[in-house]
């Protein structure tokens, strides 16, 4: 199940940029392919900084 779902959710992106309007939509791909990445890494800091000030009020 989790492997369709893998294989639906996977994006050729040298075919969208082959396929691209103009060059505005090739930094749109970019940004989004970089953006679930970028949160990831924002999240896993705002948790690390969490944890960090919660062990030194101890």
């Amino acid at each position: 199940m989790i492997v369709l779902i893998n294989r639906l959710q996977q994006v050729n992106i040298e075919e969208k940029i082959k396929d691209a309007p103009n060059g505005w939509y090739e930094i749109g791909v970019f940004i989004g392919s970089m953006l679930p990445f970028v949160l990831l890494v924002l999240a896993a800091y705002a948790i690390y900084r969490y944890n960090k000030n919660k062990l030194n009020k101890e």
